[in-house]
């Protein structure tokens, strides 16, 4: 992956310019991952402080004092174990008078304990989505992060398919554990999240996860999954149905590719009934209606109609559970969130998921995801796997 160095001051500097519209002239936060987006810095535990000069006060505790001078070499250090109460104490120092913190990351008990250290000549004031707004849109570093990442799941999975892992035989564990070993082994720190496999009438459960239940001749397996690499997360959702044999397509044809494969799996499968190919048919109109939806201007709401639309058309309305996408990074759920309930307009430079899914209870469900990354014309998709039509 190419090196691309993160310019955090302008992250801060960037903070510091939006907290005029909360009122306020310096910022605390004790949430670790906008701690590690502001400064580099990442640990389990990390406040962070940020005065109107654009100078900043990290704190964590003795076990990362190290860690914290090579990852954030930029900001001073204070050593506590109680972040959040440390740095209040030197807010007015900072010549801070109105402190905003995240409350959405704050218990009522955590928040008191601010307001019980704070000096008397500073007041706290409570503010939400400050810095997550400021992450929608992704610079060029994260965007490269991001398409690595991505790659790195879509070179996983088509080794999946290559090795004849999806069959009959096999325990949807089984399947999951093939999965994020690959991913391992093209350069994954861990999943982005528990890894999916679900088959037969668990493709019913949207989050399913991945159990004993063993795979069946022409079972609807779907299988949602992320790598996590450089701080930056992935995911993605293919449904496949399952052969009978573990035996490698690739051994008919060395020289196959992922969309031989792909096609292979779905296309060479008698379906339990017609319903499965319906279904997958659907879902599969609906997820490329919403990948087209996905374009600068489009209300979020309006790609979440794009693809509810068709499956409520379809007569399935009911069986589609949940929104239609989200954005990501270094969380694997972040804003923007194309959903009913959805707020906001898509940016060039933001990522959004499109995963439209059908669910019948006690038959199985079909759900197909891709992250995009939003463009100044035709949505830009980074998760180039296979989607073929049944």
């Amino acid at each position: 992956m190419t090196d691309i160095s993160t310019n955090y001051a302008a992250r801060r500097a960037a903070l510091i310019d939006a907290l005029s519209d909360n009122d306020c002239d310096g910022f605390l936060t004790v949430d670790p991952t906008h701690v590690g987006w502001l400064t580099g810095f990442h640990g389990s535990n990390a406040g962070l402080i940020v005065a109107p000069s654009g100078e900043a006060l990290l704190s964590t505790d003795g076990r990362y004092t190290v860690q914290a001078g090579k990852q954030a070499p930029d900001v001073e250090l204070l050593t506590a174990r109680n972040t959040g109460v440390a740095l209040v104490g030197q807010a007015r120092k900072l010549d801070i008078s109105r402190l905003g913190v995240e409350s959405e990351f704050l218990t009522m008990a955590a928040y008191q304990e601010l307001e019980d250290a704070r000096p008397q000549a500073l007041e706290l004031v409570s503010t939400t989505g400050v810095v997550s707004k400021l992450r929608e849109i992704k610079s060029d570093t994260e965007l490269v992060a991001l398409r690595h990442v991505a790659d790195i799941a879509v070179r996983a999975f088509e080794d999946l398919l290559h090795d004849g892992i999806v069959v009959a035989g096999r325990k949807e564990r089984e399947v999951a554990a093939e999965l994020e070993y690959r991913m391992r082994m093209h350069g994954a720190d861990r999943p982005s999240f528990d890894t999916i496999v679900a088959s037969g009438p668990n493709s019913a459960k949207p989050h399913h996860g991945a159990e004993d239940r063993v795979i069946e001749a022409g079972d609807l397996v779907t299988i949602d999954f992320g790598a996590f690499a450089g701080g930056y997360n992935s995911d993605m959702t293919r449904t496949l149905f399952a052969g009978e044999t573990a035996t490698s397509p690739s051994e008919n044809n060395p020289n196959s590719t992922s969309s031989d494969l792909a096609g292979a799996i779905v296309a060479g499968v008698e379906f339990a009934d017609e319903k499965a190919r319906e279904i997958y048919n659907v879902v599969l109109e609906a997820q490329l209606a919403g990948v087209k939806a996905a374009v600068p201007g489009a209300d979020v709401v309006a790609v979440d109609a794009a693809c509810r639309d068709i499956i409520e058309n379809a007569g399935y309305g009911e069986h589609f559970v949940h929104s239609t996408g989200h954005g990501i990074g270094i969380e694997v759920h972040e804003a923007p969130f194309a959903a009913r309930t959805g707020k906001g307009k898509l940016a060039a430079g933001m990522t959004l998921t499109i995963e439209p899914g059908i669910y019948v209870p006690g038959f199985g469900g079909v759900r197909i995801e891709d992250t995009l990354i939003i463009t100044d014309t035709e949505p830009e998709i980074i998760t180039q796997l296979p989607k073929p039509r049944a």
